[in-house]
């Protein structure tokens, strides 16, 4: 349960709150090797969309085969003539990157801006008219507000599609410190669990 709470009320709100994704989309995450794309990745294919996951590590391409997604493209700045027929994009790179996001899906498309993986935190000179292309949405989620009722259908629809945390290493107390420096190598695919006895 530890697993579940920010990371899968992130991706939930993002995907259907903001994108209001449907089974009839096609979704691209950005940065999707992230622990909060692979929850993203298995929360879309449960609802039976299309994925297209992208990293800027070529070795993790595997991963994101293995982790359900359609299509995988390896990330090298731009996505333009890249990916085609996307309705829906998962921005979790940010600022750095959500632009070329924005010219990369189909007009009526939408783009939520949730991670700031690339680490550019506010967008200077944005103007809305020039930086949004025609007929796209722009959107973000702020994660600070679960409540007891979106949680429960977290919950509700995990149970209902058979869906568990994806687990990358799990460590006793005593190793706390291991399991920061593995958090900040970002060599871990998938959650770090922290066990306390009590």
């Amino acid at each position: 349960m530890a697993a579940i709470p920010e990371a899968y009320f992130t991706a939930w709100g993002s995907l259907f709150q903001c994108l209001r994704l449907t089974k009839e989309d096609k979704l691209v995450v950005r940065g999707a090797t992230c622990s909060l794309g692979y929850v993203a990745i298995q929360l879309a294919k449960a609802l039976v969309c299309k994925v297209v996951g992208t990293t800027h590590r070529e070795a993790k391409i595997q991963l994101l085969k293995k982790a359900g997604c359609d299509e995988c493209i390896p990330d090298e700045g731009s996505l333009q003539g890249k990916v085609n027929g996307i309705t829906k994009a998962l921005e979790l790179i940010g600022i750095k990157t959500v632009q070329d996001t924005m010219m990369s899906v189909e007009q009526g498309g939408i783009v939520c801006n949730t991670g700031v993986l690339g680490k550019v935190y506010e967008w200077n000179h944005f103007d809305p008219i020039k930086n949004i292309p025609n007929g796209v949405c722009l959107t973000g989620f702020y994660s600070n507000y679960p409540t007891q009722s979106v949680m429960q259908d977290i919950f509700n629809f995990m149970d209902e599609h058979q869906l568990r945390p994806l687990i990358g290493a799990t460590y006793d107390f005593e190793n706390i410190g291991a399991a920061c420096i593995a958090l900040d190598s970002g060599k871990v695919n998938g959650k770090i669990i922290v066990s306390v006895d009590a």
